[in-house]
């Protein structure tokens, strides 16, 4: 072929390319499915016809997914399905499989999901992937009591753009019952989150059982008081009134059992040296201040106001360690979170045996000290076979880049972050943060800042600066829910949603792939009777000017 029908050709080619693009995109966009999948194929063949006939197969890889799917159908749906523990179906009955598959699958939560001749079969290698399959699978399916159901011959083929993909939960400042982290946990399934960041203390409360040191739970899960109203609100006001709680060993395995079978992976976080109003409250000899007698906080706020970090000692790195073997034995991830954030230095400086300390140990400053505590840490749960996370504070002492960076104080720290090789987990405040308003003019009470469901879903965590090799340490993102201003159930759900299942499509779906009008549309036609299912709260004034409508 020479040059000028080689040019020809691929110039009749382009509108018909272009035209099969928008008609494979409008496909995708007709089945509702949030976040957005890879592809979406129309197949020939007969439908599915689901019923209570219908038999759900799986073989001892997804067994327990296969419980799951179940109930999931009947809670959904009003049918209860048979399960049979076999890889492959059997009989004349329509079925739906869950096949445990390393050929056709060659990437990490990825699955395949196809309807043909009463058949409706979801092949994953992983957990998470056959979970993701089944989330889908419930969105094809009506949010009512059925007799049968009719699903149409298609394929989709779906796995992540992002290998991190959170969801964070401060239950600090206030306390939800495992119950309602299960229900939260819930929420990060459906919409193919893999990850719940489960924020266990910090000045307002320490809310998990060390059998090493009870005073923990015994003083420090539990403050006097909290605050009405807003930290900024003069005079300050406080309710007088007793407030706490925490989780035993048996909660935390049971959240953990749970989680695991939605292929969620649950990473506890503790917070230190700073934000550690409640473990002084609770054992005075590791502050600064050991001869003082210091109260839990009840209020937000502390930075630089009262004392809350620890103090440098062979009693504090004793503790650090106990505490970090146990949460190490309870929690099966590969990654702990340890803070570092925030972390005053005025008390450091005025600690006489801080500064000895420092000279003894040859640290030139208090920067160099924070970095030193997490370094003991990090080493300790190095031989735990454990990797550390912390806030991107961590990263100004020059720490060891085993360390992942969580970068809250804008994208500027994780650009340092991944050019000096930290792997990053993107969570600028500015565009993750669902304590901050939705709209302009909220009538909620909250911490402040404005985030519209726009910016949400519009967030690239690849910043551009970023070169092809930098970018590749950044492994995701994670939206964040900080309490300090949400103390029940109705409040949360109100501040996370719509906002975190337009986060769920902008860590998921390619960003070519994304349309903001269009997500709007499947949030109405979708998400929306979803929440109601659930009996949710929601923000329902997403599409206001205020709240970023485009």
């Amino acid at each position: 072929m020479n040059r000028k029908v080689r040019l020809y050709v691929l110039v009749m080619m382009f509108p018909f390319c272009t035209f099969a693009q928008k008609n494979a995109d409008s496909i995708i966009s007709s089945y509702n499915i949030i976040p957005k999948p890879v592809s979406v194929s129309v197949l020939t063949g007969k439908n599915i016809l689901v019923n209570k006939s219908t038999i759900i197969y799986s073989g001892e890889h997804f067994a327990d997914q296969a419980a799951y799917l179940k109930k999931q159908i009947q809670d959904q749906c009003g049918l209860e399905l048979p399960v049979q523990l076999s890889p492959t179906a059997k009989g004349k009955s329509s079925s739906i499989v869950l096949k445990y598959d390393t050929i056709s699958i060659n990437k990490p939560e990825m699955y395949l999901l196809s309807i043909r001749n009463n058949r409706l079969v979801i092949k994953a290698k992983d957990v998470p992937g056959v979970v993701h399959g089944i989330e889908t699978l419930l969105q094809l399916l009506p949010l009512h009591v059925i007799k049968n159901v009719s699903i149409s011959p298609l394929a989709i083929v779906d796995y992540p753009r992002f290998v991190y993909r959170g969801m964070h939960l401060d239950v600090s400042r206030h306390f939800f019952p495992v119950d309602y982290i299960k229900r939260y946990i819930d929420y990060l399934t459906f919409y193919k989150f893999n990850t719940f960041h489960w924020h266990l203390t910090d000045d307002q409360g320490w809310r998990i059982q060390i059998n090493s040191y009870p005073k923990l739970t015994q003083v420090g899960a539990w403050r006097d008081s909290t605050l009405v109203g807003h930290f900024r609100d003069k005079p300050t006001r406080f309710d007088g009134i007793r407030y706490g709680g925490f989780y035993t060993h048996e909660d935390i395995r049971k959240v953990i059992k749970y989680a695991a079978i939605r292929g969620i992976t649950v990473i506890p976080e503790i917070d230190i040296p700073g934000h550690s109003r409640a473990i002084i409250a609770s054992y005075p000899e590791f502050s600064t201040n050991p001869d003082t007698t210091f109260d839990v906080a009840t209020s937000p706020g502390m930075y630089n106001w009262k004392n809350n970090v620890l103090a440098p000692n062979e009693k504090t790195f004793a503790f650090l360690k106990a505490v970090f073997n146990e949460i190490t034995d309870l929690f099966p991830s590969p990654y702990i979170h340890i803070g570092g954030d925030e972390c005053s230095h005025k008390w450091w400086k005025a600690d006489p045996k801080t500064q000895d300390f420092m000279k003894e140990h040859g640290i030139g400053n208090e920067t160099a000290l924070q970095t030193y505590f997490m370094q003991q840490v990090i080493e300790d749960l190095k031989l735990k076979g454990k990797k550390v996370i912390g806030w991107d504070e961590i990263l100004e002492g020059g720490l060891d880049t085993s360390a992942i960076i969580m970068n809250w104080r804008g994208v500027k720290a994780a650009i340092q972050a991944a050019k000096e090789k930290h792997h990053v987990i993107m969570s600028p405040s500015g565009y993750t943060y669902f304590n901050f308003s939705q709209t302009k003019n909220e009538d909620s009470l909250t911490q402040g800042g404005y985030l519209p469901l726009n910016k949400v879903y519009d967030f690239d965590p690849i910043p551009e600066v970023l070169d092809s090799l930098e970018e590749k340490y950044i492994l995701g993102a994670q939206g964040n829910v900080w309490t300090e201003y949400i103390a029940n159930k109705a409040k949360l759900e109100y501040m996370i949603f719509p906002r975190m299942t337009a986060f769920s499509e902008a860590l998921w779906t390619a960003a070519d792939k994304k349309d903001f009008n269009d997500f709007k549309r499947r949030l109405k036609d979708n998400a929306i009777p979803r929440y109601q299912f659930w009996k949710s709260n929601y923000f329902k004034n997403y599409e206001s000017p205020e709240s970023g409508k485009k």
